[in-house]
């Protein structure tokens, strides 16, 4: 499970759809940045980001997993940075995602992100 945020990540920071999309749950959505994310409307966000020069940088770090029948509860503390060329500012955010196990694999059905306080 823990792999499998690190994983969505990786495809975002990728850009690689296939794979964000093969990891997350045909009615997958998110909660980012005060608003709701529906299928792949998150990495578009991300990948829009990307083509405006910004950078992102995530981790999955202090994890905690809720495991019940084919359902999950991932927490964490992401600890990562957003900048541009000119440089990257270091930002914690404080995550959970809910996994269902599908196809033979963990897949992402809901992702909330919010910023940690300073």
């Amino acid at each position: 499970m823990v792999q499998t945020a690190r994983d969505l990540f990786a495809a975002a920071a990728a850009e690689d759809a296939g794979r964000f999309k093969a990891l997350t749950t045909a009615d997958f959505y998110a909660y980012d940045a005060g608003r709701r994310f529906d299928g792949m409307a998150l990495f578009e966000l991300i990948k829009a980001a990307h083509a405006q020069g910004r950078r992102f940088e995530w981790t999955v770090q202090e994890p905690k997993v809720t495991l019940t029948c084919g359902a999950a509860l991932l927490v964490y503390v992401n600890r990562g940075a957003v900048g541009d060329a000119k440089g990257m500012q270091p930002i914690t955010w404080l995550e959970s995602d809910y996994l269902r196990y599908e196809d033979g694999r963990w897949k992402v059905a809901f992702l909330h992100s919010t910023r940690a306080a300073p």
